[in-house]
């Protein structure tokens, strides 16, 4: 096991990941002794039953891993409602939320949507775990209009939304050599007749030009450069964007997470890419660290994240910053309903909205890309505009 300096599971908790990290062990035999990150970070977030997003651990929240905007304050949720009443003039009142969590986003959303008259006819949620479903149906079964499916559906006319879900999905690692761009796997070694998970670059062969294609000046950057690639976000996006395209209706998607544009995420000075895990708040760089019990995450490409979108025909709308977003969708104004002088209830408000809007903290590595079609949004959002730093 590495040696991190971690807080130690539990037995129950050790034994899940120990059965995971044989399952993966079994997957990478069955395929001649190597596999794709991809697949490696697929197995260990969403393997049935054992997978960090597919088990029953807690994920969210103080006693969680890592927690996300709507867990910190409900004025997320609150923007979010305020902003989707200004869309919902152009177009089906229907929400789809995918990477719900909890449930808390669609809550504070929903409650918004209560507390100031914006009539919602339906609230999808498209969530694979069974342990989150249950979780959400708890928290939402006051609110009928929620329904949850297990896949996307073929059309939709509405508000897609999608706060911290690209971050979850598995990349490719790839790296530069003297002889070019290899592939960077995971494969298994024995120590001491321990099996233990490695990084392995997948020798005898070169990575196809397609996937490197979204690293700007790939042939430019230096040798031993490591870097994720995002193939399987960039197909969910093009997913999404067949989607309300079939629907021939006004429609827009927003996804928020932390990021950059190709140009800052493919920097010659990011070395080592952006892969990160998350556990119990303590964030660390080795992904085979007790399999299904450890969030992987990467940061977000945005460019290729919008390009996917707009090969399939959508349109940009916008791509801001988080905190300049909230503020366009009158999140300082939600504040403001709470009285300064009620200190108690004043206070932890103001401070998860610092949180979400400072430079220092979420407001700027938190990006917020809106894609769709047929759709003017705000003027006051479109002032914020990044677009052109895609």
């Amino acid at each position: 096991m590495h040696k991190l300096s971690l807080p130690v599971p539990g037995d129950d908790a050790l034994a899940a990941s120990s059965a995971l990290q044989q399952l993966i062990i079994d997957d990478i035999c069955q395929h001649q002794g190597w596999i794709p990150f991809s697949r490696y970070m697929e197995l260990a977030l969403y393997a049935p039953d054992l997978g960090y997003y597919s088990g029953g651990a807690t994920k969210l929240g103080k006693d969680g891993d890592f927690t996300t905007a709507p867990e910190m304050s409900s004025l997320f949720g609150a923007a979010l409602a305020t902003l989707a009443s200004h869309i919902f003039t152009h177009t089906r009142a229907e929400i789809m939320e995918f990477g719900a969590g909890t449930g808390k986003l669609a809550l504070d959303f929903l409650s918004e949507c209560q507390l100031s008259g914006i009539a919602i006819d339906r609230y999808f949620i498209v969530e694979l775990s069974g342990e989150l479903r249950a979780r959400q149906e708890e928290l939402l079964k006051s609110f009928p209009q929620v329904t949850w499916l297990q896949e996307m559906p073929d059309s939709f006319s509405g508000l897609v939304l999608g706060n911290e879900v690209l971050d979850a999905m598995p990349v490719d690692l790839v790296i530069k050599t003297a002889d070019g761009w290899r592939e960077v796997g995971v494969a298994v070694v024995d120590e001491d007749s321990s099996p233990r998970l490695i990084y392995r670059e997948l020798a005898g062969q070169l990575c196809h030009p397609d996937k490197i294609a979204q690293i700007p000046d790939a042939d430019a950057l230096p040798v031993g450069y490591l870097t994720e690639v995002h193939a399987v976000a960039s197909g969910f996006m093009r997913s999404i964007a067949r989607m309300l395209l079939k629907s021939q209706g006004t429609t827009a998607a927003i996804f928020i997470d932390y990021g950059f544009p190709a140009a800052e995420y493919y920097h010659p000075q990011r070395l080592q890419g952006s892969l990160m895990c998350h556990y119990r708040h303590h964030a660390h760089p080795d992904p085979f660290y007790l399999p299904g019990l450890q969030d992987i995450t990467a940061h977000v490409d945005f460019t290729a994240m919008a390009r996917a979108a707009l090969d399939e025909g959508l349109e940009l709308l916008s791509y801001s910053s988080q905190a300049g977003f909230l503020m366009a969708a009158g999140i300082a104004g939600l504040l403001t309903r709470t009285p300064a002088d009620q200190v108690m209830q004043y206070l932890p408000q103001a401070n998860a909205l610092q949180k979400l809007v400072s430079p220092a903290e979420m407001g700027e590595l938190f990006k917020v890309l809106i894609v769709g079609q047929r759709l003017e949004l705000p003027e006051n959002l479109l002032r914020l505009d990044r677009s052109h730093r895609l």
